[in-house]
């Protein structure tokens, strides 16, 4: 079998547009010349790939998984030009890392500050996601590693243990929760909260968890990193759920204390993950190793 990067990417932008015509515009192709490609690799490949009817393309099985290679491929094609196009800007190679907002926010800064220093001719590409998505990104090709709670990440995908990753309620110390150990996440939805921006990975986590129990939080500010969202709660403005490891670095200077939260969601352990750790790119397999080397004792 014989595979052109462009029917691979006609395909995808089929699939994503869930439609013929609309793929094709994507893809900068007159329409003829894209049905003529789709069928010349149904053609090749001996089976359908696409279900046609009046509201657009449904994806076969075989379709499916067609999507999910040419995910893989196109992505390993853009690194590869992306690495070879930095060798003329004096960059040997680039890493995507994916993480979420603990990890984000608490490990990697100093973590990958070392790292670079030590590896002038690698740069890294780092996003914040929720770590579902991150398990997804990662099945498909579309990021090299990940930092994410090891709860989301499906049995296909390979893992390092990092960290505890403990989510914790945050209250000001004048607070009646501040003489509880723990509570149920249900006994404090309808105080007000202090939260991250809507943006954030964690802020959709935990949102989430409180639809489930047929309800919406209460923010009264949103900001943009935990020590802002400290100071806010030790002045009695609200309540926040922080990481654990955030909430302790925060009590060091501010008046709060910290909660434990009984829920099993609560209870989280970090993790490095990727498709194949043997089939990752040098760089990537020296970051994992150095995130390994760092990881909390």
């Amino acid at each position: 079998m014989r595979f052109d990067l462009v029917d691979l990417q006609l395909f995808i932008a089929v699939a994503d547009a869930r439609s013929i015509t609309h793929g094709a515009e994507r893809a900068h192709l007159a329409l003829a010349s894209a049905s003529a490609r789709i069928k010349g690799l149904e053609a090749g490949l001996g089976v359908a790939l696409l279900k046609r009817g009046r509201r657009g393309i449904e994806l076969t099985p075989a379709g499916e998984s067609l999507l999910d290679h040419a995910r893989i491929i196109i992505h390993n094609v853009d690194a590869m030009r992306g690495d070879l196009l930095a060798f003329s800007r004096g960059m040997k190679a680039t890493v995507r890392l994916l993480a979420n907002t603990a990890g984000l926010s608490e490990y990697l800064p100093k973590a990958l500050a070392v790292f670079l220093a030590e590896h002038p001719d690698v740069s890294i590409d780092v996003e914040e996601r929720e770590s579902a998505d991150i398990a997804q990104a990662i099945a498909a090709g579309a990021a090299d590693l990940g930092l994410a709670s090891e709860y989301a990440l499906p049995d296909n995908i390979e893992r390092i243990p990092f960290s505890e990753d403990r989510l914790v309620i945050v209250v000001s110390r004048q607070d009646e929760l501040a003489k509880r150990r723990q509570v149920d996440f249900r006994e404090v939805i309808d105080r007000d909260f202090i939260g991250l921006t809507a943006a954030s990975a964690l802020h959709a986590h935990i949102a989430g968890h409180a639809a489930r129990l047929g309800a919406r939080l209460r923010f009264r500010a949103r900001l943009n990193n935990f020590d802002s969202i400290g100071q806010m709660v030790a002045a009695g403005i609200g309540i926040a759920v922080m990481p654990e490891v955030a909430a302790k670095r925060c009590a060091r200077s501010m008046r709060i204390g910290t909660v434990r939260i009984r829920d099993p969601w609560a209870n989280r352990k970090l993790a490095i993950c990727a498709r194949s750790f043997r089939s990752l790119p040098r760089p990537a397999q020296q970051l994992v190793e150095h995130l390994r080397k760092a990881a909390p004792r």
